[in-house]
């Protein structure tokens, strides 16, 4: 089922609910990728951005995590200050930008309704993640976007949660030696309301880096 850092193809057919969902799309979008969106970045990152799913008209649209909705806005341009991105941003998978020694996934690959895949989803979904985590050679750290997203990284190194609860702003260390940041989801809602602000977000990218470095 799973595959490494290949990753499900577009046309998964494992969780029925997505799958009827992406038929949907579609039909209503006709012009979106509307598949199981593959990562982004190359099989030497040392640092796994972990999303939750692909969002409707972001992800789902252009076949690039993170890309065309708002999350990818604060996401992307913080990675190419920090330098683990390179380019110009513009929300489209065809902008030229390149991630440098970091990847972005997601912990399931097909747009869920209203964003919110079910457990089963996420457990179905969860083999392609772990295999991904195992490819990755030089994997040194994960940043988790989101408690749901930190969640799934837990439930894929069988980790307890209660042993490594959810903040912003936490670094875990975990027993297998990775790193596992948290972060609040870089989502509309957290930046207009005032959860999540640029500088919250680039000290988090920033530490987690500092940390990785002190690791070498």
């Amino acid at each position: 089922m799973a595959g490494g850092l290949k990753g499900p193809p577009a046309n998964c057919a494992l969780c029925p609910r997505l799958v009827e969902f992406r038929a949907g799309n579609a039909r209503t979008y006709p012009d979106f990728f509307n598949g199981a969106v593959p990562a982004f970045g190359g099989g030497d990152a040392e640092i796994l951005v972990v999303g939750l799913a692909p969002g409707l008209k972001g992800a789902n649209r252009t076949g690039r995590p993170f890309t065309g909705d708002y999350a990818g806005d604060l996401l992307y341009p913080t990675l190419i200050k920090h330098g683990l991105a390179r380019g110009t941003y513009r929300a489209d998978p065809n902008d030229g930008v390149t991630l440098n020694k970091c990847r972005i996934t997601n912990a399931v690959r097909c747009v869920p309704p209203e964003n919110k895949p079910t457990p089963a989803e996420q457990k179905t979904c969860r083999p392609f993640l772990i295999d991904e985590i195992a490819a990755l050679k030089n994997l040194k750290a994960l940043l988790a976007l989101g408690r749901i997203a930190h969640d799934a990284v837990l439930s894929t190194l069988e980790l307890r949660k209660v042993e490594y609860a959810f903040k912003h702003g936490a670094l875990h260390k975990l027993p297998n030696g990775l790193l596992l940041a948290d972060s609040y989801h870089c989502s509309r809602y957290n930046v207009n309301t005032g959860v999540l602000t640029t500088a919250m977000f680039e000290t988090v990218v920033g530490g987690l880096i500092a940390a990785v470095g002190k690791r070498k």
